[in-house]
């Protein structure tokens, strides 16, 4: 399994914007970087999708709830993921979670967490209103 180590997360105000990285310690058997995801538990929810890029930065999904606010993006000379949040709402509270999986789809990525073989520790991120 890769290491994953998240940054970034914090205390807002609605409105605002934060970027979480996730850099993972390794590449793949393959050599190919990680497809990785972001996934976010609030306090009494389940563990909840955010987004996904596959290895090649070629495919991305996001969640209904986050579409057109948060991007997703990757720079694989630095194994590497980002999540942009901007617009953020009261909300998007929550600890946010970076996955990785090996061995990637041929199209799209995965929502599943229960696809993903590796995870980080989590950042905390809260919205004020």
């Amino acid at each position: 399994q890769v290491q994953l180590v998240e940054s970034g997360g914090g205390l807002v105000q609605a409105g605002d914007s934060l970027r979480l990285s996730c850099t993972a310690s390794g590449r793949t058997r393959s050599g190919r970087p990680y497809s990785m995801g972001w996934f976010r538990q609030a306090p009494g929810n389940e563990r909840a999708f955010v987004a996904a890029i596959n290895w090649s930065g070629g495919y991305t999904d996001y969640a209904d709830s986050v579409k057109g606010r948060f991007t997703i993006s990757r720079d694989n000379s630095k194994n590497t993921v980002y999540l942009q949040m901007n617009s953020l709402k009261p909300e998007d509270t929550a600890v946010y979670y970076c996955a990785a999986y090996e061995f990637p789809l041929a199209i799209g990525v995965f929502r599943q967490g229960s696809e993903y073989d590796s995870w980080g520790q989590g950042t905390q991120v809260t919205v004020s209103s």
